[in-house]
Parts: C-alpha cells; sequence; structure tokens
C-alpha cells in the first residue's frame, strides 16, 4: 500500500509495549496524511493476545508499536474487537514506513 494521497500501511508482526508489557503480535495498519491539520494519522488492528488485553484492561492504553524493521510509534489502545483483538491509533509517526515523496516545485 503506498502512493501520495492514498493509504500507506503495513501488515505483519508488531512488538506491543504497554507499561512494563512487552508481546509480539500480528497487526494491520494503515494511515494517511490529513491535510486540514497538517498531521498523518494512522490506526490498526492487532491480533488477539492476553498480554495485550490484559494491558487494557489494568488501564494501560499508552502503546509503542515497533516493527520487525525497526520503524516505532506511540498510540493509543482501544477496546477488544468482535474476535478479541484490540484497535489501535495514532498521529505523527506511524510504526510502519512510509514512501519518500518529493515536495512540489
Amino acid at each position: 500500500m503506498s502512493g501520495t494521497g492514498e493509504e500507506e500501511g503495513y501488515r505483519g508482526p508488531l512488538t506491543v509495549v504497554a507499561g512494563g508489557v512487552r508481546t509480539t503480535v500480528e497487526g494491520h495498519m494503515a494511515g494517511h496524511f490529513d491535510p486540514l491539520t497538517g498531521e498523518y494519522r494512522w490506526v490498526g488492528r492487532l491480533s488477539p493476545d492476553s498480554a495485550v488485553a490484559r494491558a487494557f484492561e489494568e488501564g494501560r492504553t499508552a502503546v509503542l508499536l515497533r516493527t520487525p524493521g525497526g520503524h516505532e510509534g506511540s498510540g493509543v489502545l482501544a477496546g477488544p474487537n468482535v474476535w478479541g483483538g484490540h484497535t489501535v491509533s495514532g498521529s505523527g509517526r506511524p510504526p510502519f514506513a512510509l514512501p519518500r515523496v518529493a515536495p512540489e516545485e
């Protein structure tokens, strides 16, 4: 997924760090540049994981997500979905690579 003005994203393993909890889950992330706010916004879905569920239940919703390639972003963990996983969202640097875009002249 890539391209100017289109959604970019990532699908694969993610390290999730919430408080003192660190675990690896499968994730599906996507994002886009918001021209009205000037921010990059991203959202994702995490596979079910007991450590993530426990962190959410204990109120640890601030998370750091990291890909095996070293990209990382800070986000907020939301409640469980119908499949037992959790959603996460953030703004600013996403936990996945973005394509390089040359400024328009």
